[in-house]
């Protein structure tokens, strides 16, 4: 298949997309030089059309951030973290590139590094359109392997690894098309993205013919509200204020800081020690007014009746949720406490350790969270949150996705984008985090103005890092790890 363009026109696309047009690839001779016939077509260009792009390679590296030296990220569960990331990028015969990550806090990372090459023989060798054609059966390809699925199934290690590979899929996709991989879904038929889900275990909750329903449904006003997207942004919250390492003058100076920038959304960690959680949270609440909105954040420290207790006494500063009070695996307890909170106004966030679409089916249905907080590394990429998204429209409960981390930010605002213009239709109560931290390793770090997160312009799921970044964060080879051999 060929097709023919002027020679100002080719030049304006290479410049733009390096090689790469809205899905097309432009062929090469052997020598690696564009095919074209200059003179003999009076300034046009004949273009070989290549819509395959077979993956031919995957690579994976071990990426840290030493933010524990700032006590960044610090929670009650957490003392240390060094925000990092298991790196995939995709290489494709044509050159088109797809790039993709999973989080984590440092050690370890070289276990979901080593779970992700077990999976590449899997993704290597396929094309891209092979892929999407059938994207529910490689999801279930990835996640069920008769042998590697015992190691989760579907949670872990290994589930996290399939994340990573997913993600740089879907990032290869959004960039084949030309597009930021919320506009790719907004713009896909409602029965291609359903093709997408793999519905196996939820079907009691959410069938496919409920999910397409309610995708069709959305189509109304679906282009207003991308224009106020474009135009307004999606509401944020901030958790960079009051990680529970920082020392007061510091929280006191970021609030001062934040509220400057247009902030009215704060959230503090809380659960080392009650007696400093509440003179903390005062001294929150008393920086951003009585009128700004306060979630705390437990990281998982309490038993059931110790996080019953707790939050009770943090009841004065009015917090909109309490998030992740107790173990992540445990529904039912979340189900008591969200009950025995309810009266006090303070609803139950959780979701950024759940395991899969089946754990947050059993906490929807149970009633254990009244806000749900989708994670694009935790779950399987894209495929298994958007079957999380139509079970919470069905569910009613606002999704206010968990970000931060690595990546987390520049990867969760496609999806909350695209729940809003396509799924839920709502901001009522809905917000997406946002930690301003690591920003600045990525190509295209994510855009915040007035505290609301501004829709991503260009193509792929703008989870590239810069390769000086990554060469210099790589461990442990990378120049910032040889100045902490010790850590």
């Amino acid at each position: 298949m060929f097709c023919c363009v002027s020679l100002s026109v080719f030049r304006q696309y290479l410049n733009r997309w390096q090689g790469k047009v809205g899905g097309i690839c432009f062929y090469r001779s052997p020598e690696k030089k564009l095919l074209q016939t200059g003179s003999k077509l009076q300034g046009r260009v004949d273009l070989r059309v290549e819509m395959l792009h077979k993956i031919i390679n995957l690579t994976v590296r071990d990426v840290r951030f030493p933010t524990s030296l700032g006590q960044h990220g610090s929670d009650a569960m957490h003392s240390d973290p060094d925000y990092s990331a298991a790196y995939v990028v995709l290489d494709t015969d044509c050159g088109l590139k797809g790039f993709g990550l999973t989080f984590t806090l440092g050690k370890g990372t070289e276990i979901v590094v080593c779970a992700v090459k077990a999976l590449a023989r899997l993704v290597v060798g396929k094309s891209l359109q092979e892929i999407v054609s059938n994207f529910r059966g490689f999801y279930r390809l990835l996640t069920s392997d008769g042998q590697m699925r015992w190691l989760g199934p579907e949670k872990g290690v290994i589930h996290l690894a399939t994340a990573a590979v997913l993600n740089a899929v879907w990032d290869l996709w959004a960039r084949a098309e030309g597009k930021p991989l919320w506009k790719l879904l907004v713009d896909m038929d409602p029965k291609r993205i359903v093709s997408c889900i793999d519905f196996r275990y939820i079907t009691d909750v959410l069938t496919e013919d409920e999910a397409l329903d309610i995708l069709v449904k959305a189509q109304e006003g679906r282009q207003q509200r991308e224009d106020q997207m474009l135009k307004e942004g999606y509401p944020a919250y901030t958790t960079s204020c009051a990680w529970l390492g920082y020392p007061d003058q510091q929280l006191k100076q970021l609030c001062t800081d934040a509220l400057k920038s247009g902030w009215t959304k704060f959230k503090v960690k809380v659960g080392a020690d009650l007696e400093d959680d509440v003179r903390r949270c005062r001294l929150i609440r008393q920086m951003i007014g009585p009128n700004n909105t306060l979630m705390i954040d437990a990281n998982q420290r309490w038993d059931v009746d110790e996080a019953i207790s707790w939050v009770s006494k943090l009841a004065e500063v009015k917090p909109l949720w309490i998030e992740e009070p107790t173990s992540p695996d445990d529904i039912l307890g979340h189900a008591t406490i969200a009950k025995a909170l309810a009266p006090l106004g303070i609803g139950v966030a959780t979701g950024e350790q759940c395991h899969n679409r089946v754990m947050f089916k059993q906490l929807l249905q149970a009633s254990a969270l009244q806000f749900v907080q989708i994670d694009s590394c935790r779950l399987g990429s894209v495929n298994e949150n958007l079957a999380v998204l139509l079970m919470a429209h069905k569910f009613q409960v606002p999704v206010c996705p968990h970000a931060g981390g690595v990546g987390l930010c520049e990867l969760v605002q496609h999806l909350i984008l695209f729940d809003y213009i396509c799924v839920s239709a709502n901001l009522s109560n809905r917000m997406c985090e946002y930690v301003d931290h690591l920003h600045e390793h990525f190509a295209n770090p994510v855009v915040i103005q007035d505290a609301h997160y501004m829709p991503p312009k260009d193509p792929g799921y703008s989870c590239e890092m810069l390769e000086s970044s990554v060469k210099r964060h790589q461990f442990p080879e990378g120049d910032v790890w040889k100045l902490h051999q010790n850590k």
